[in-house]
């Protein structure tokens, strides 16, 4: 199975700074259980034990969900989502984005000056920027005009200098003044521009009808300055072409929340085996209008059909309006009546005779939106009578199906014991694609089945799973493993089970490539191509194009933090096997050379700079409000992205924060903007604030003024917090 072979295969990718390290625990699961002197021994044996005890993957799983300690019974479902869950967040890195060059498109979606990400030279300390406010003197005048002033003093006037300067140059309203003052000889780029000018292209987003979710951002990998011995440090003459991305956004209002950094994409080898998308659609019956949501799913409950359900399902005229509606009634339209009275008949006598295509066709047929599950139609801004049904837009490698044994009501839980027939292989999925579906393979093979034993309250798990190497069913119980018959399998009461993908063109294109590699043909060049993408070579029915961005950065060199371990990230092949692959699966690029990114490198020690120079200059602005007695307004900041801010200058997340958004902590009375009570915000000076908006932007500005006694003690608990958030810095 694919998830298997990537923790057996491409172990030094199981790499995380995240506690508990889950995946760390389920990799040496997975290494002890295949490990290759493991074989069936008598208990007695003293060579290898014939039982492996997760007791870390258990630990690891109750750190993270508390539901899971103690002894009460827990659903496997749950289980095996929460345990993907936390496998995805560990193994998760960013999908690489190309640089997009090409201007912003003018219009109303085009971003404020205000809320972009400003560029390196806009980070220098403004302590240089004040060098020559009073114009140039000579070094013998200067020198002799230092000794006549006290240092005391004469910090105080360089302190007040650039407290001055902050606010000049942000009362002037031009922030590309803060360029003019800066040291020019480094070269001036935009560091990480999560607010930048985004090219307009069409998106999902361009059209209002249509949603697609988003994957959560996670923590970025730290930078390790180390550099693999086997990297050279400079770039090829000819880099490779990347095509640029798109993004639409839209314009923020005045007392909106600002645009908030740029959505990155993730993956991880959790979403490549178990991610699919379904497309669901409501229409209006009274406007006709469609509304359209694409959304991944990692499994599909499916619920079991009862008697009136099974007779509508399989009803001609049922089957002829799920057509037309573009539903899933070709999944029944080669039974005739005589099939149909059949089976009803048979469910009088031994129950009704539920498949796991009925599940499937219950689950995707249309349902009717009327009475107190109107639908709100955006069109007409009313309650509407309308029709939903959904597709798959694209299929997992491994699907997982969830049986719906188990109803919920309010005093009391029940458990659904209808058999559902399931099929070892061959199930077929082509009836419940969309119309515009790219997907080439559509049927599946059993893996594997979990079986629950017992009532709603309490009872036992069992599982039922294929050797891939013999291709046996074995039963597993607990400690006990015992091989099997497919009818025992097949009678079996399912509650989740898993299909994997089947195509035999992967297996003939398997065994061409291992006769390539036996011919030892010599070859001028060698190429390197990605663990993970050979990984999905082996396993995977459809691998895709040659994806060797895992690798490499937008720039098509290796970035600094993966050079040390970059062993463990390619492998090399001749170039007959090269030419085979890329022929017959695109994609790439195609690598013979690789070399550390100078210009991932030149970045990443902007990037510190920039950290440093904020950070330092906020300390120094902080203690300086501190120290102040009576300040006249004080400026309030929300605490949420204060936090955020935090993070990105500690090092802690490599996104800077975007714009301050404090919008959560406003109110507006009479066209005044004011502080929310018991908002979640802190106190900072005005100076303080003129230095992070002229860098971030956004607002909206919340000011209070600390002329009246109660106002007094909000200011100095909000100062305490800020406080508290800095003191270990």
């Amino acid at each position: 199975p694919p998830l298997t072979q990537f923790f057996l295969d491409c172990g030094g990718l199981v790499r995380t700074d995240k506690k508990p390290a889950l995946c760390k625990s389920y990799q040496k699961l997975i290494t002890d259980l295949w490990h290759k002197n493991r074989h069936v021994a008598p208990s007695f044996s003293l060579t290898q034990p014939s039982f492996v005890v997760p007791t870390n993957l258990f630990q690891g799983i109750k750190a993270v969900n508390p539901m899971f300690r103690g002894y009460s019974q827990q659903d496997s479902q749950e289980f095996l989502r929460c345990l993907m869950d936390q496998l995805h967040e560990e193994l998760k890195e960013t999908v690489v984005e190309p640089e997009d060059q090409s201007p912003a498109i003018g219009g109303d979606d085009s971003p404020d000056e205000d809320d972009r990400s400003r560029s390196d030279s806009d980070f220098q300390s403004c302590e240089s920027c004040s060098a020559d406010s009073e114009g140039p003197r000579g070094p013998e005048e200067a020198e002799e005009v230092d000794m006549l002033i006290p240092d005391e003093e004469k910090a105080n006037r360089e302190w007040q200098k650039e407290k001055n300067l902050i606010n000049n140059l942000y009362r002037a309203g031009s922030h590309g003044d803060l360029d003019k003052d800066v040291d020019t000889t480094n070269e001036s780029r935009t560091i990480i521009s999560s607010q930048g000018a985004i090219k307009q292209g069409k998106t999902a987003d361009s059209n209002p009808e249509i949603q697609i979710s988003n994957n959560a951002r996670p923590h970025s990998p730290s930078v390790n300055e180390a550099i693999a011995p086997k990297l050279s440090s400079s770039p090829p003459k000819s880099t490779p072409m990347w095509p640029s991305l798109s993004s639409a956004h839209k314009k923020v209002t005045s007392f909106a929340p600002p645009k908030s950094k740029r959505q990155r994409k993730y993956r991880s080898v959790i979403s490549d085996v178990f991610d699919g998308t379904i497309v669901s659609s409501v229409q209006c019956l009274t406007c006709d209008r469609v509304s359209v949501t694409l959304e991944n799913f990692q499994d599909i409950s499916l619920p079991i059909p009862g008697k009136e359900d099974l007779a509508k399902l399989h009803s001609s005229s049922h089957q002829t309006a799920l057509v037309k509606a573009g539903s899933c009634g070709e999944a029944y339209a080669p039974q005739g009546w005589i099939a149909f009275v059949m089976e009803y008949i048979k469910s009088w006598f031994w129950g009704p005779v539920v498949t796991l295509q009925d599940c499937l066709a219950a689950f995707f047929a249309r349902d009717e939106l009327k009475g107190d599950n109107m639908y709100s139609c955006e069109k007409c801004k009313k309650l509407r009578n309308g029709v939903k049904f959904c597709k798959v837009q694209s299929l997992p490698e491994i699907l997982c199906i969830h049986l719906k044994r188990f109803r919920h009501e309010l005093m009391f839980s029940t458990k659904i014991g209808t058999h559902v027939s399931f099929p070892l292989d061959g199930l077929d999925l082509q009836p419940f694609l969309a119309k515009d579906s790219s997907a080439q393979i559509t049927t599946y093979d059993l893996l594997s089945v979990i079986c629950h034993h017992g009532t709603a309250s309490s009872g036992h798990y069992i599982a039922y799973c294929r050797n891939d190497l013999n291709q046996l069913w074995y039963e597993f119980d607990d400690q006990s493993v015992t091989e099997v018959s497919e009818s025992c399998v097949q009678n079996a009461e399912a509650y989740v089970l898993f299909y994997k993908k089947s195509n035999e063109d992967a297996q003939k294109e398997r065994r061409k490539v291992t006769a390539l590699l036996n011919m030892m043909e010599p070859s001028l060049l060698q190429f390197y191509i990605s663990r993970q993408w050979l990984n999905k070579f082996r396993t995977f029915a459809e691998p895709g194009p040659i994806s060797n961005n895992d690798f490499l950065c937008a720039h098509g060199g290796v970035p600094p933090h993966k050079a040390t371990y970059i062993d463990d990230l390619v492998l090399m092949l001749p170039q007959n096997v090269w030419d085979h692959l890329y022929s017959r699966y695109g994609g790439g690029p195609a690598v013979n050379h690789l070399y550390v990114c100078h210009t991932c490198q030149m970045e990443i020690e902007k990037l510190e700079k920039r950290r440093k120079n904020e950070l330092d200059m906020f300390v120094r602005l902080n203690k300086a409000f501190q120290e102040e007695e009576s300040p006249v307004v004080i400026y309030c900041i929300s605490m949420h992205w204060f936090r955020e801010w935090e993070a990105f200058v500690k090092g802690k997340d490599n996104d800077p924060p975007g714009p301050i958004d404090n919008s959560k902590i406003a109110v507006n009375k009479n066209g005044h903007i004011t502080l929310k009570q018991g908002a979640d915000s802190g106190q900072i000076s005005e100076e303080t604030w003129n230095f992070l908006h002229s860098i971030h932007g956004g607002g909206p500005v919340v000011t209070v003024r600390p002329s009246v006694s109660h106002q007094e003690v909000e200011t100095s608990q909000a100062e305490e917090k800020i406080e508290v958030e800095t003191r270990s810095v």
